[in-house]
């Protein structure tokens, strides 16, 4: 993922539909994906296991291994899948936009989106972060990859905001995008956890003071 796409994004076929027509083990193992990450939003990447999604899909421990080869494939699918997902409903999306900082509105008003349906469902990378933060291996390194490969995507979207004029000539695109990244995590703990009221509407006054403070108009937020 980068502020400009290295790779075309996906046909617009529904994922679904793609599911349909590839093989029937590519499908199975797309199906058990899905499964586990709609497990491990809820429980954590370190709650799934193979006999829990042999479970869920009603298959033998041996047919679910046999498409991944060990727990620890499975989980790294399941962040691979999730990062999938987040370019979708995130990235892409606001690549329509203008460059500069309607850009950048429009990839965090995608992300407010999708944290406020995560506040309930929970979020891969910030639930894997406190599971792996401190457990090197491919599982923690997957995580952070797909952490900075967002990271750089945003903050490139902030420097060009600030090549466009949008931005005084001097922001630290590294500070803002930091910043950014600290009110959707702070959005998580108060929604998720002290389940403060009025905090979405919080995160969204704290962009409009950051666009603010580095020479930006204030950004309203915008009507879903």
């Amino acid at each position: 993922m980068s502020e400009t796409p290295t790779r075309q994004r996906r046909a617009s076929a529904p994922r679904s539909a793609d599911a349909r027509q590839a093989p029937k083990g590519q499908q199975t193992k797309a199906a058990i994906v899905d499964a586990a990450l709609g497990l491990a939003t809820q429980i954590g990447l370190e709650g799934l296991s193979i006999g829990a999604l042999a479970e869920v899909m009603q298959m033998s421990k041996s047919g679910v291994f046999a498409h991944f080869g060990s727990r620890e494939e499975l989980q790294i699918s399941v962040v691979r899948e999730y990062h999938t997902r987040f370019e979708d409903e995130v990235f892409y999306p606001a690549m329509a936009a203008p460059r500069g900082l309607p850009r950048l509105r429009a990839l965090f008003d995608n992300w407010m989106k999708r944290t406020s349906v995560e506040i309930d469902s929970g979020c891969i990378y910030i639930s894997g972060a406190v599971e792996f933060d401190d457990r090197p291996g491919p599982v923690r390194d997957a995580l952070a990859s797909s952490v900075t490969t967002w990271q750089d995507a945003f903050k490139r979207a902030v420097e060009i905001a600030a090549e466009e004029g949008h931005f005084a000539p001097d922001t630290d695109a590294s500070q803002v995008a930091f910043e950014i990244h600290g009110l959707i995590l702070a959005l998580h703990y108060e929604a998720r956890f002290l389940r403060s009221p009025g905090c979405i509407d919080r995160a969204w006054r704290g962009f409009a003071a950051i666009l603010e403070r580095n020479g930006a108009a204030a950004a309203p937020r915008r009507k879903s």
